[in-house]
Order: C-alpha cells, then structure tokens, then sequence
C-alpha cells in the first residue's frame, strides 16, 4: 500500500454514509429528487478518490523517472488504470 493511500479513506467514509443514506431514504420513502442529489454526493466522493488514487500511482511510478523494465511495468500499469478514468 502506497503511503498516501491512508489520504483517500476519509472521502470513501463520506460516501459510505452518503450510501448508508440513499439506502435509509429509500425505506422511509423520500422523494426521488433528495435521492438523485444523495446518489450524486456519492458518486462525486468516489470519483474524488479514484483521481487521487490514479494521480498518486502516476507520480509515483512515472515521475520518479524509472527507466528501463521498471518504466515498462509503470506504462503497463497506467494503461490499465486508463480504463477506469
């Protein structure tokens, strides 16, 4: 685990407890409009987390100028963390 993985757990808490509740909204029955925004604060969250996780590989693998098989592996690597962008 990278030492800046510890930095994205807050923001994965604050969308766990957007998600906790959308699901408490739902049973008590609220309107959609309240649980589109609840869904779209949990959304925006993750998607928070997910560029800093990406960012953070890309300083970290391809910044640090490794050369070699290690740049190799660190273009690979970002090649598939591509997709999720």
């Amino acid at each position: 685990m990278d030492a800046t993985h510890p930095d994205i757990i807050p923001g994965l808490k604050r969308a766990e407890g957007h998600l906790r509740s959308v699901i408490s909204m739902i049973e008590q029955g609220k309107p959609c409009v309240e649980l589109a925004q609840q869904l779209h604060a949990v959304e925006a969250a993750i998607a928070r987390a997910k560029q800093e996780l990406i960012h953070d590989h890309i300083e970290h693998c391809l910044e640090e100028g490794q050369g070699g098989d290690d740049a190799k592996a660190a273009l690979r690597d970002l090649k598939q963390l591509s997709k999720y962008l």
